[in-house]
Parts: C-alpha cells; sequence; structure tokens
C-alpha cells in the first residue's frame, strides 16, 4: 500500500472520528449544553496543551529530518570516496588500475541493485556488500608501488577507502529507525489529548466549527505520518536517494 493512500486514510479516518464524536456530544448534551460558559481555565489549559504538543511535535520532526539529511550524506561521502578511488587508480599499471575500477563498478552496483533494498527490507548492510568493499581495500593496500609517482598516490588512495568504508558503516547505522517507541507512546497518547481537548470547549454543530475540528485533526494525522515517514530514512516515501552513486557511476549503478 502506498505511503500516500496510508496518509489519505489516516487524515479522513482522524476527520471522520472527531466529527461524529462531536455530532453525538451536541446531540447527547441538547439545549443545557451552553458552550459560552466553558470555564476560563479550560480554555487555558487548552491553549498550554497545544502550544507543549506542537513544540514536541516541532522537536520530533526537527529530529527526525536532520537524521535523514544525514544518511544522504553519508551517501554522498562514499560515493564521492569511491569516485576518488576511481579516479586516482588511473597512476598505476594497468592490469592493476582495471582491476581497482573493475571491483569498485561491482561494489557500487551492488549497493544500488540489491543492498538498498536490503537496507529498507531489514535496516541492515548486507554481508556480499562488506566483502566487495573488503576487495576493493585489498586491491589497493596489497600493491606495492614501483614508482615515485606511484607512491605519492598509495596513501590518498588508502585514505579514500577508509572514507567510504567509514560512510558505509555511518550509512548502516541510519538505516534503522531513529525514534524510540517511548517517544511515539507520547507523541500519540499526546495527539490524543490534544484533539480530546477540542470536545472540552464544547464545539457546536455549526460548519466552521466542525470544519475546524476536522482540519485539526487531519493536521495532527499529517505531522504523525510525516515522522514516521521520516523515521526510516532508507525505506519510505521521502527515502534518502541513492543519486551520488547514479550521478558518479552512470555506467555501472544499474545493470
Amino acid at each position: 500500500m502506498s505511503e500516500w493512500l496510508v496518509l489519505s486514510i489516516a487524515m479522513a479516518a482522524a476527520c471522520a472520528v472527531v466529527l461524529t464524536i462531536a455530532v453525538l456530544k451536541q446531540r447527547r448534551a441538547g439545549a443545557a449544553d451552553v458552550p459560552d460558559e466553558t470555564p476560563d481555565v479550560i480554555e487555558y489549559m487548552t491553549m498550554m496543551i497545544g502550544v507543549v504538543y506542537a513544540i514536541v511535535l516541532g522537536l520530533a520532526i526537527a529530529g527526525v529530518w536532520e537524521g535523514r539529511g544525514a544518511a544522504q550524506e553519508h551517501v554522498r561521502f562514499e560515493a564521492q570516496a569511491l569516485y576518488e578511488v576511481d579516479r586516482r587508480a588511473e597512476v598505476y599499471p594497468v592490469e592493476v588500475r582495471e582491476r581497482i575500477r573493475a571491483d569498485v563498478d561491482a561494489y557500487v552496483a551492488h549497493v544500488v541493485d540489491s543492498e538498498w533494498r536490503t537496507m529498507a527490507d531489514t535496516g541492515q548492510l548486507s554481508a556480499k556488500g562488506t566483502a566487495l568493499l573488503e576487495k576493493v581495500r585489498r586491491d589497493v593496500t596489497d600493491y606495492v608501488p614501483r614508482t615515485d609517482h606511484e607512491g605519492q598516490a598509495y596513501q590518498p588512495l588508502v585514505d579514500q577507502v577508509a572514507a567510504a568504508d567509514e560512510a558505509r558503516n555511518a550509512r548502516g547505522q541510519s538505516a534503522s529507525s531513529t525514534m524510540p517507541g517511548v517517544v511515539w507512546f507520547g507523541l500519540v497518547i499526546g495527539a490524543l489529548v490534544t484533539v480530546g481537548m477540542v470536545f472540552a470547549l464544547q464545539i457546536r454543530n455549526s460548519p466552521r466549527e466542525l470544519l475546524l475540528a476536522g482540519l485539526f485533526s487531519a493536521l495532527i494525522a499529517f505531522l504523525l505520518f510525516l515522522i514516521w515517514d521520516f523515521d526510516s530514512p532508507f525505506s519510505r516515501g521521502l527515502a534518502a536517494t541513492a543519486d551520488p552513486f547514479l550521478t558518479l557511476f552512470p555506467d555501472v549503478a544499474r545493470t
């Protein structure tokens, strides 16, 4: 099921539940319920609860957005480091250069075609990807430079492989959800309390008030969906992408 379909259903369900409760509550209350007599303390509490929950939602959205941005940066650093290995191997003999480039290409193809799905499904890196990157490392470190020019290029190549490995590990750590379960519990309970306080204000069945109540509940549902979608940087609708690999290795990123 599409994430956007889930969002539409969630927002529609939130509106329907709130409006149904509001209408049923007003019918049961009848003429004895006077909205204008809502105590000031209830209005104050409703305002404070809304402000506090808005702050919590803002912090949660900022946190998961920052995590998604960091995940995308890890991908960019990894792709750039591998591209530097591919380019700087130019100074090596043909057979060594071609072996390094072939193994880099094999690793990139595996990451884009297979490992990306593994991260989305399990939140972990693949063992084959680890082995392929280790093969690239061996290609670089096992070669003994024969000239001063090759010797000058050796250490930068080793450093770039290490940078790619570090970025890969960081990418793996970013693949799983970042929001603890207790935070989700607080967000959901907070949403129920915040929406529930709407009824403490004794809203009436006027189209304007019902429209505002429905829109408010739909907004809460949308913000919770946004947090959920960003919480897993590599597996949902607004996920981090493999574009850096596709841009730097256009010939091998897709097989």
